[in-house]
């Protein structure tokens, strides 16, 4: 299925990596590519994960780092809608 990213993923994502990167560019690659191996595998199975709460949204844990992946699925798409670290507040998915 094909994936896409909303602007706040994109933005997720990249404030991710540049946090890692001013501290260990090496890190920010490990972590680039777990995340990036987590979205193919939402991508291949879009119904893998738990459910987020009581809405449609969906999260995976990225495997050896603490990132959570919310998706959606649109109109036959997989939306990845937001990446956040575990250590903050639960994300509440909005309606």
């Amino acid at each position: 299925m094909r994936v896409r990213y909303t602007s706040r993923a994109r933005g997720d994502l990249s404030g991710i990596l540049k946090y890692i990167d001013e501290r260990s560019p090496q890190g920010a690659r490990n972590v680039k590519r777990a995340i990036q191996k987590a979205i193919e595998l939402i991508g291949e199975y879009p119904s893998s994960g738990r459910r987020a709460g009581e809405q449609e949204a969906r999260v995976l844990p990225v495997v050896r780092y603490p990132y959570l992946i919310y998706w959606s699925i649109e109109a036959g798409e997989t939306w990845i809608v937001h990446i956040r670290h575990t250590a903050r507040q639960p994300w509440q998915v909005e309606g």
